[in-house]
């Protein structure tokens, strides 16, 4: 998410020592909240609006943005196939099969794909989808790896979702566990308690 345009009103120099202490104190919170921000209560935003003349609304939007820090990283795209990766694994856990079936590799990233699956017989294909999409999965596999979501979709009775893994994995992929948390936020701030583990032989 970028902005390629900027504005063409020359910047204050001035401002600059100003502005390095903002991106400092950024970094400061960042270490401090272990990536996770949260939001300052109204009763906080509107005492802060009043003491430093400031617009609550403008304030509650700096302090939400600041939550989205991840969506302004740069994205990796794979590019560069080399081969698949043979997994083969899947867990049922109550009414639903989640499976691994094979690992994409590229030069420069992984691509994994998590299956979900269940008996949607009875299901109309709209009910299916609005039913089991709007959960969303992390992946994390160590701390050495990015895993991001890049999409998901599925029809009644089965839905796949599609994770983008930096740096690639190694070829011999023994060893590895796949670690799916599931979440009913976008945000990833709200876990079901669901919790799929994979080990890799």
């Amino acid at each position: 998410m970028r902005h390629n345009t900027r504005p063409t009103v020359p910047y204050n120099e001035q401002l600059l020592s100003i502005d390095e202490q903002i991106c400092a104190l950024l970094k400061q919170r960042k270490v401090l909240s272990n990536n996770n921000p949260g939001l300052p209560s109204s009763k906080v935003i509107t005492s802060w609006a009043k003491k430093y003349e400031l617009y609550e609304d403008y304030l509650n939007h700096l302090f939400e943005t600041m939550r989205f820090e991840g969506l302004f990283k740069s994205r990796i795209e794979p590019t560069g196939y080399r081969k698949h990766l043979s997994v083969l694994k899947s867990i049922e856990h109550g009414e639903r099969i989640y499976s691994v079936t094979v690992i994409r590799q590229y030069q420069n990233a992984s691509v994994i794909q998590l299956h979900v699956d269940w008996d949607g017989t009875e299901e109309l294909q709209l009910d299916s989808q609005l039913k089991h999409h709007n959960n969303t999965f992390e992946l994390y596999i160590g701390n050495q790896y990015e895993c991001r979501q890049d999409r998901a979709g599925g029809s009644t009775g089965h839905f796949t979702y599609n994770f983008i893994v930096s740096p690639p994995l190694p070829d011999n992929i023994s060893e590895i566990d796949l670690i799916f948390k599931e979440y009913t936020d976008t945000l990833k701030e709200q876990p079901t308690g669901l919790e799929i583990v994979m080990h890799l032989d």
